[in-house]
């Protein structure tokens, strides 16, 4: 099986704030790493009270063709029972609350007549000396059927337990040596930019990915190398962060701030899905940032606030 072969040519496309930049004078330089702690400002941010949302224009591959649809990020700070691995929501219990940084990505598109919406939640505590986030769900719904991925971060492992209508997936339950998860990459970039792995990893590829591909969840070594890009033309930067995975024709961008809160401004996926007829041609899944706002969007429920999705632009 050919791997795909990342050239940067002359013309390179470059994310600022929610736009695609074409440049033909762009550098790029390795980004150096600086770690961070609670004592930081990112800290004071997420302790707002108010979560960071942030609306995508989604182009997103499913069955050979690129559908249109729209995707949410949502970012908020919540307390969290780290034994029972659920959200302390003020009742009695033995258990001391730590918090978390949550994240909640959502995916909305339409193939032909029928929807998919797609979401993945992943739970991040604060603490420094805790490697990799509590939990991570994910749930897929379209009119063939739904489906459901959770996993735990138990002492010595990771517990998974999925549940599909697919035949040869169906429930299962597997347990699996800690590495890195895509997944909790975002959170990563939002806490502690210098925690980042580069070079040669091994990692379990995203949730939603595994959920499309109909592959059960594994480590695969992959590379991964954290960048910065300048482009002169509209005197700005950007950070870059790339996973090459070597067995799975796949290659995955993040696009990010360069300064604090290392807001997302995008990604990119770059890989050949199985198409049914068995042809296989180089797919682009990409998502571009079109609005962000910091907003406590519990408390706003009612008719008058959907003002607040028109300014998102869903």
């Amino acid at each position: 099986m050919n791997r795909i072969h990342i050239v940067i040519v002359i013309l390179t496309s470059v994310i600022i704030g929610g736009s695609i930049l074409t440049s033909s004078k762009v550098e790029t330089k390795k980004i150096e790493k600086k770690s961070q702690s609670l004592t930081n400002p990112i800290y004071s941010y997420w302790k707002s009270k108010k979560a960071e949302i942030s609306s995508y224009e989604l182009k997103q591959v499913r069955y050979g063709e690129i559908r249109e649809g729209n995707a949410v990020m949502i970012f908020v700070t919540e307390p969290f029972l780290p034994q029972s691995q659920v959200k302390y929501d003020g009742k009695e219990t033995a258990e001391q609350t730590k918090d978390v940084l949550k994240l909640n990505l959502e995916r909305n598109f339409t193939t032909g007549i029928y929807p998919y919406s797609l979401m993945t939640s992943v739970f991040t505590p604060f603490e420094a000396n805790l490697e990799h986030p509590y939990k991570i769900t994910t749930s897929s719904q379209d009119w063939c059927g739904h489906t459901y991925f959770q996993l735990n971060n138990r002492e010595n492992n990771f517990e998974i337990n999925s549940f599909s209508y697919f035949q040869h997936q169906g429930d299962e339950n597997i347990e699996l040596e800690k590495n890195y998860l895509e997944d909790e990459l975002w959170n990563i970039i939002r806490l502690d930019l210098g925690s980042l792995p580069v070079g040669e990893i091994e990692i379990i590829p995203s949730t939603q990915y595994l959920r499309f591909a109909h592959l059960e969840p594994k480590t695969y070594n992959a590379k991964a190398e954290l960048i910065s890009r300048f482009d002169h033309e509209i005197n700005n930067e950007i950070n870059v962060y790339k996973i090459d995975y070597l067995n799975l024709d796949r290659f995955f961008e993040i696009y990010f701030e360069k300064e604090l809160p290392y807001k997302i401004l995008g990604w990119k996926e770059t890989y050949y899905p199985l198409i049914f007829n068995g042809e296989k041609k180089l797919m682009i899944t990409e998502a571009k940032l079109k609005k962000s706002i910091n907003l406590d969007y519990w408390n706003k429920n009612s008719n008058a606030d959907s003002v607040y999705r028109t300014e998102l632009g869903l």
